[in-house]
């Protein structure tokens, strides 16, 4: 029988597509691997189309599509509890969940099944099937620090996190990071919807391993205080392995018109080496117009080269088709044609960051989208919006120093002569240029990572050698 491998994941983007970058390395080693989708409504809008393309890309990959659960009980209009609709979907899956993986197990030979780090509900079925599991962490060490140490904040005190404004937390191995800036789903010690998410966080410790999206150099401190974990947080840590960067190859698409995406590349084929800072916040980034005002007075006046991903305000659940005309500032785009290229809604982001021409890159510090930077070598400009981003612009600025800071991105507006500043510092100003050399040299080591004895390889050799130990 083939050795099997079975990856569960969320149906969102940023959790998916490294699971498909981590399917490709199973494949790689002559593993049959299976992804399995659990069925919800909340899945984002581009995940069919991006499974449609994984599948005619990579045949090796395997997509199987869990039946309908039963309905969730669950408030429809509810727009508070995002992650009780994240955990009830995989409560909901469970039954169906088991049933694919029993009747696998008894035609396969499945050495383990690796389950996105919201799935611990899983273990109840992976246990009783006594199949080895492997939670896929697809965010920084540093994240995995606080999510498992907060705990422990809360049992030693009766602090509030959410009451705590700006004060300062201290993790271990970490800089400072800003009470504000812990994600909103495990801030409230009262909130429901934070003790359950830090009880799922718990059960990652009840695993077989947990695989981290990062590069062990990147983030030495955090993975260090994670293996030690007795010494540093209290309890038994299961190894951890650092895979990463599992970065998509660009190729994929993403729903978006052919034309336009030749178009951006094209234009950048036409601007000088290092000349052009890329704006883009993700699959999920929106500004308000007020706010999209204020960047575009930003870059004309900056005298910069860009190129800017602009999505329209989302109205309720829905993201209109951009009208960039209504949105930007009347006669913007005429003045800055001859520098600048405003795209609606999304560009290749792998292939624009490997350009030649993009000097820097202006982020909302989505993971995906971090290592995507780091490996193509390119500086950032860290403006959070949501999630764990805000810790996240914490570790890149103060403790990587790949980024620096938009100021004003956790307050009302960030203001045009902000974006103006910025982006001239990074492109033209002697610290942006050591900024743009640390992150250059960056780009060297995330390529050495995967490299055969790097840390990244080494790790994934360890961690396949767990799965024959375990027959």
């Amino acid at each position: 029988m083939e050795k099997t491998v079975i990856l569960y994941p969320i149906p969102g983007m940023g959790h998916l597509v490294p699971m498909v970058e981590l399917a490709k390395i199973y494949i790689l080693h002559k593993f049959s691997v299976t992804v399995v989708l659990m069925d919800s409504p909340n899945k984002h809008p581009s995940l069919d189309a991006f499974v449609s393309h994984v599948s005619s890309t990579h045949p090796s990959i395997s997509f199987h599509q869990l039946p309908p659960p039963p309905p969730s009980s669950l408030p429809a209009d509810s727009s508070d509890i995002s992650v009780f609709r994240i955990l009830d979907d995989v409560r909901l899956n469970n039954p169906q969940l088991r049933h694919f993986l029993a009747a696998h197990s008894r035609i396969s030979d499945v050495r383990a099944i690796v389950i996105n780090f919201f799935c611990t509900d899983a273990l109840d079925i992976t246990a009783e099937l006594r199949l080895p599991s492997y939670f896929f962490f697809s965010s920084a060490a540093c994240n995995l620090v606080v999510f498992l140490y907060l705990p422990t904040i809360y049992s030693t005190s009766d602090l509030n996190v959410k009451d705590l404004g700006d004060e300062p937390l201290h993790f271990p191995g970490l800089p400072p990071i800003p009470a504000s800036h812990i994600p909103r789903n495990i801030n409230d010690r009262n909130n429901e919807a934070g003790k359950r998410m830090l009880n799922v966080l718990r059960r990652l410790l009840d695993g077989d391993g947990i695989l981290i999206n990062t590069i062990e150099s990147l983030e030495a401190q955090a993975v260090e205080v994670l293996r030690d974990g007795a010494n540093f947080l209290g309890f038994r840590m299961p190894p951890v392995y650092c895979i990463g960067p599992l970065v998509a190859d660009g190729s994929r698409d993403e729903g978006s018109g052919t034309v336009e995406k030749a178009d951006c590349m094209v234009w950048l084929d036409s601007q000088p080496h290092g000349s052009v800072v890329f704006l883009c916040f993700g699959s999920m980034g929106t500004f308000p117009v007020e706010q999209l005002k204020e960047i575009a007075i930003g870059l004309e006046k900056s005298d910069q080269r860009f190129l800017w991903v602009v999505r329209a305000p989302r109205t309720k659940n829905e993201e209109p088709e951009p009208e960039l005309e209504a949105l930007l500032p009347e006669g913007f785009m005429e003045r800055t044609k001859d520098r600048g290229l405003v795209v609606k809604s999304w560009a290749p982001q792998v292939e624009v960051l490997n350009h030649k021409a993009v000097g820097g890159f202006v982020t909302h510090c989505g993971w995906n989208s971090t290592l995507e930077a780091i490996t193509a070598g390119v500086a950032m400009v860290a403006w959070p919006l949501y999630a764990e981003q805000r810790m996240n612009k914490v570790f890149l600025v103060e403790l990587m120093k790949l980024a620096v800071a938009m100021e004003g991105y956790d307050k009302e507006m960030v203001t045009a002569g902000e974006v103006e500043a910025k982006v001239t510092w990074l492109m033209k100003c002697d610290g942006g240029r050591e900024l743009r050399e640390r992150a250059a040299a960056m780009k060297e080591m995330a390529a050495e990572a995967w490299r055969e004895g790097g840390s990244s390889y080494q790790a994934w050799s360890e961690m396949v050698k767990t799965f024959d130990a375990r027959k």
